[in-house]
C-alpha cells in the first residue's frame, strides 16, 4: 500500500470518527476509536508506540510514544486542544526521525471541522 493510500485513509477514518464525536472529548478517546476504524479498515494499527532516542550507539527509552503508528509506515499524532502549535509538528518530525520514516499526520480533535486541524509532515519524502 502506497504512503498516499494509508494517509487518505487515515484521514477518512479520522473524518468519520470526528463527524460521530465532534470536538471535546480527551485525546485517549479519538485514539481509541480511530485504531478501532484503521483496524476495521483492514489496516495494521500500533497503539502508544514507544520511540526510542539513539544516543553515541546506545538505544534510550526516554519515554517518547507516537500515539498511532500505521502499516508501520505513517505515524499519527493526536490532539484536542484550542490550536496547533510549532511545537507539535515539530515533535512529529522527531519521531520520524528517530523512526526512519518518511511521513507522519498531525490531527487536531478541537477543531470544527475536521478537515482544518490536519498537518501532513514530511521527513526527506521521496514518491
Amino acid at each position: 500500500m502506497k504512503l498516499n493510500d494509508i494517509t487518505e485513509a487515515i484521514i477518512g477514518a479520522a473524518i468519520r470518527v470526528h463527524r460521530a464525536l465532534g470536538p471535546g472529548l480527551l485525546e485517549s478517546a479519538y485514539e481509541a476509536c480511530l485504531a478501532h476504524e484503521l483496524i476495521k479498515a483492514g489496516l495494521k494499527v500500533e497503539r502508544q508506540l514507544s520511540v526510542p532516542v539513539i544516543y553515541d550507539g546506545v538505544t534510550i527509552d526516554c519515554g517518547f510514544r507516537a500515539d498511532l503508528v500505521v502499516q508501520d509506515q505513517v505515524v499519527v499524532e493526536l490532539k484536542a486542544k484550542e490550536q496547533i502549535n510549532p511545537v507539535d509538528l515539530v515533535q512529529l518530525l522527531s519521531y520520524l526521525r528517530l523512526m526512519n520514516l518518511e511521513v507522519g499526520l498531525l490531527i487536531n480533535f478541537h477543531e470544527k471541522m475536521l478537515r482544518d486541524g490536519i498537518r501532513r509532515v514530511v521527513n526527506d519524502y521521496q514518491d
